[in-house]
């Protein structure tokens, strides 16, 4: 048998964010005889070992808060042009990605890939308006379109959308399914008795993704309710304020922060509900993943309906009234579904992580002469 089609993911680093996760998901799915990944990247990441184990080469050029504008662009090209036996480049760096589409057509790879993973640019007003100049590059250089939905897709291919090839954010949905064992296992190694109610929320401390509100909802919910406490998962730039933040209304006691964590199936068994704000969302896997586990959600109106899997468990509100959310988590205190699932409908709705790698197999082989 002849050697796999490698395919260069482009990435700023592997960490365990969302498109990050995704693409791992895939990369222990896919058939790795047929097909290999390879990343280019600007820093370390959590998943470097994994990938290397997996027989995947890692590349790491300087980002561009180090190298500066030309700088990073030079580095992209001199890559390009050392490594132009790759028949595919995938990039997941939003708008940021038409750099990289450019310098990979520079070098004549053949299939340059833009994958949207949301929708809307973060950052402040140069940031975004830098990442827009950077995506004016994508359509002319990128030969296929992908996004993780339909309004992550109109956010940044816009009159292309339509052509864009939706490839959802599948999940190991066995891996998720409800174990009250597990969950009780937990809330004893972090000292939270059965018969408390916990909230949880996953994700990267950033702006976008709203932890003051949560925060500032739980102080709320703590003088109506006893026996509660919130549980914070993941790392970021802004977690240390939020830890001070915590602090200052002597919520410390009753809110755990627990870093960058890899047993994210075992911890949303200990969770009672999944709190999740963001002011944008492209398709957050972190709420597939709470919905295979049979968890209740309640979410920003903001984020696509997409996300939702028709099972019951996906509450949207607007961020613009704290006491909605108040209101809505204690009525979904006294009716907490079961955490019983029909895994066969998220199969249905196509996010089931086996038939996403093997849908995107098919791709990368077709596309890729092989």
């Amino acid at each position: 048998m002849g050697s796999p089609l490698r395919v260069l993911h482009a990435v700023v680093n592997m960490n365990r964010g969302g498109a990050e996760t995704l693409i791992m998901n895939l990369y222990r799915n896919i058939n790795r005889e047929k097909v290999q990944f390879d990343f280019l990247t600007c820093k370390e990441g959590l998943f470097d070992e994994e990938i290397e184990a997996l027989g995947g080469r890692i590349y790491r050029i300087p980002y561009l808060t180090e190298a500066g504008h030309f700088g990073y662009l030079q580095a992209l090209d001199a890559f390009f042009a050392e490594h132009k036996t790759f028949k595919i480049v995938h990039s997941h760096m939003d708008k940021m990605s038409g750099f990289v589409m450019r310098a990979a057509k520079k070098s004549g790879i053949p299939v340059r890939i833009a994958h949207s993973h949301n929708t809307q640019s973060e950052g402040h007003l140069f940031i975004k308006m830098y990442k827009w100049y950077a995506g004016r590059f994508i359509r002319p250089n990128a030969t296929h379109l992908y996004a993780c939905s339909q309004a992550a897709a109109e956010w940044m291919f816009m009159s292309e959308a339509k052509q864009t090839f939706i490839l959802n954010n599948g999940v190991e949905i066995d891996k998720f399914q409800y174990s009250n064992g597990k969950g009780s296992l937990l809330r004893d190694t972090f000292d939270i008795v059965d018969e408390a109610f916990v909230l949880g929320h996953v994700g990267r401390f950033h702006e976008q993704k709203n932890h003051k509100f949560i925060i500032n909802l739980f102080h709320d919910l703590n003088k109506e309710m006893t026996n509660l406490y919130l549980i914070f998962v993941g790392d970021g730039p802004s977690r240390k304020e939020m830890e001070r933040k915590v602090k200052e209304l002597k919520l410390d006691k009753k809110i755990k922060f627990l870093g960058i964590r890899d047993d994210i199936p075992d911890l949303l068994q200990m969770f009672d509900l999944f709190i999740f704000p963001s002011f944008f969302e492209g398709l957050p896997v972190t709420l597939v993943e709470a919905q295979a586990s049979g968890l209740p959600c309640i979410i920003s109106d903001s984020i696509t309906e997409e996300v939702d899997m028709d099972l019951g468990l996906i509450h949207r509100l607007s961020i613009s009234d704290k006491d909605l959310w108040v209101r809505k988590v204690m009525k979904l205190k006294e009716e907490l579904p079961s955490r019983e699932i029909v895994k066969e409908h998220l199969v249905t709705k196509g996010y089931d992580i086996k038939h996403t790698a093997a849908d995107l197999q098919t791709k990368y082989l077709s596309v890729g002469g092989m």
